[in-house]
């Protein structure tokens, strides 16, 4: 990876965070968002990484982000919009809140955070959406979380002919169902968690994905190789879609 300035949401964990360490080690400047400190704490003490405690989901945490790299003098020449949140539940069991909580963080979280960093944004950059298989491949109890990320790649492609003429391109990764901190965090068990893995082990690729197979397909977004590529998709799934 060529030296480039990448600030990647929800960089303190699973998809993100791996991301986030590549980059580094490549020789890019990164930046993290997230919301819990000691998280936050954590990356930030690993060489090339500054973090930045940001809600995907607070727009005012979002405006105030922007402003810190504003005066810190921080452009950038990618953005990876990584930050999601995934609360499976059966149609008649949904709230108004459930749907309010996952499109504010999945997708206004995303479309806000790339208005807000527009003018931090160099000609060309990069922008990544992380996206995900379900809109390829239907499971119960995951309407809300579908349709987020259908508005999300809906966004990716008003947006890729809209800022076309500043030099920002925006594609996507749809990763598969890959083992992070989500599944816990969605209020599975560790015996969920583990029927899930081997539930895919009739994959063709032979197990769940983790965090590190998705790396290379969104560092490769980021790269100068990716600049023909306009509101292009790439799913990495292990096959599950077979």
């Amino acid at each position: 990876m060529e030296n480039k300035t990448i600030l990647v949401t929800g960089g303190t964990a699973g998809i993100g965070l791996e991301t986030a360490k590549t980059l580094a080690v490549q020789g890019s400047t990164v930046i993290v968002t997230g919301r819990d400190e000691e998280k936050l704490r954590r990356v930030s003490t690993q060489s090339g990484i500054q973090a930045f405690r940001c809600d995907s989901g607070n727009p005012a945490d979002i405006t105030a982000l922007a402003e810190q790299l504003k005066q810190a003098d921080i452009t950038l020449d990618g953005l990876v919009l990584n930050a999601g949140v995934f609360f499976p539940q059966p149609i008649g069991e949904i709230s108004a809140d459930d749907i309010k909580h996952t499109f504010a963080i999945n997708a206004a979280g995303p479309l806000l955070t790339l208005q807000s960093l527009l003018p931090l944004l160099k000609n060309p950059a990069s922008v990544v959406m992380v996206s995900s298989v379900v809109l390829d491949k239907t499971w119960p109890s995951t309407v809300v979380y579908t349709a987020s990320k259908a508005a999300l790649e809906a966004i990716a492609s008003v947006a890729s002919v809209e800022l076309a003429g500043r030099g920002i391109r925006i594609n996507t990764v749809r990763p598969g169902v890959t083992l992070t901190e989500i599944q816990a965090k969605a209020g599975m068990s560790e015996d969920d968690i583990a029927a899930l893995a081997e539930g895919l082990s009739s994959t063709p690729l032979g197990r769940a994905l983790v965090a590190d197979d998705l790396v290379p397909a969104i560092t490769f977004l980021l790269s100068d190789g990716s600049l023909p590529m306009r509101n292009a998709v790439m799913t990495v799934d292990g096959g599950v879609r077979l």
